[in-house]
């Protein structure tokens, strides 16, 4: 994971502070959230519960309304700190901080009597920390569907950079592996050099593979076979251009490539991955 910079977190804080992003499973992977280490905190005592989703303007966090929590809001007019917990893969220890704001609302969550959903309006600008985190979230997900036609050529400054472990891999037609090569990838598919038959190969569901480091990462992207070329002088070889399924494409592989490609202009990347492919 790359030094963000101080403009470029005002930047994730001025673009995304009204975004409302959903813990779901996939964004509490990618983010590192350690969901037993959140907390409330209101009048000196703590409370745990689960965040549901934030922005850098506030929260919506669940918590239990059967030990003394909303006596405790009442005394304190509603003022609370919301303690976020994240993993850093780049480190052993988390990273802990509170946002304090108050309680604008509250519903059931569910249908559970035992527990309430609350709406945390932040009183403060969050530290740097969860704006650079959800940032990196919210800034790939833009820009995925902004530059989803940009290319990467895979070559060793490209697998260097990405931490991808090899070019060489496989994709499953079936569930059967087949050896090939990736020649670029996108956040919309990727082109493929592999032994094969075009009229047997064209139009055909697969899963590519893809294996990254630091963090050790292996993504299986489901996606349609939707071109295929014969490589010059290897009757054998196909060049397959496969468009990945939507749905399929993991947040992970996103930031991956989000951060990589903003290192270019737009369009730079592209334009290099047509020059390498001449």
């Amino acid at each position: 994971m790359g030094v963000i910079t101080s403009q470029k977190i005002t930047s994730f804080y001025e673009r995304f502070k009204g975004i409302d992003a959903t813990f779901s499973r996939e964004i509490i992977q990618v983010t590192g959230l350690v969901v037993k280490q959140v907390y409330l905190k209101c009048g000196g005592d703590f409370w745990p519960c689960v965040i549901c989703s934030s922005s850098f303007e506030g929260a919506r966090a669940a918590a239990t309304v059967q030990s003394g929590l909303l006596q405790k809001l009442e005394l304190a007019k509603n003022s609370v700190s919301l303690r976020y917990c994240f993993k850093k893969p780049d480190s052993d220890a988390p990273v802990a901080f509170f946002v304090t704001g108050r309680i604008t609302g509250r519903v059931p969550y569910g249908d559970s009597e035992d527990m309430a959903l609350f709406t945390i309006q932040f009183t403060q600008r969050p530290p740097d920390d969860l704006i650079e985190i959800m940032g990196r979230v919210l800034d790939a997900n833009v820009n995925s569907a902004k530059r989803k036609g940009d290319r990467i050529s895979i070559g060793p400054d490209s697998i260097r950079r990405l931490n991808l472990i090899a070019k060489d891999t496989a994709a499953f037609i079936q569930g059967v592996p087949r050896r090939c090569m990736v020649r670029d990838i996108s956040f919309s598919g990727s082109k493929l050099i592999m032994m094969g038959v075009a009229k047997f190969l064209l139009n055909r569901e697969a899963s590519l593979r893809l294996d990254f480091d630091d963090p050790r990462e292996s993504f299986l992207i489901k996606g349609t076979f939707i071109r295929a070329e014969q490589v010059e002088g290897r009757k054998e070889l196909l060049a397959l251009a496969i468009h990945f399924d939507e749905e399929s494409v993991p947040m992970s592989y996103k930031v991956r490539l989000n951060e990589f490609l903003g290192q270019f202009r737009t369009g730079e990347a592209a334009a290099g991955a047509s020059a390498d492919s001449a």
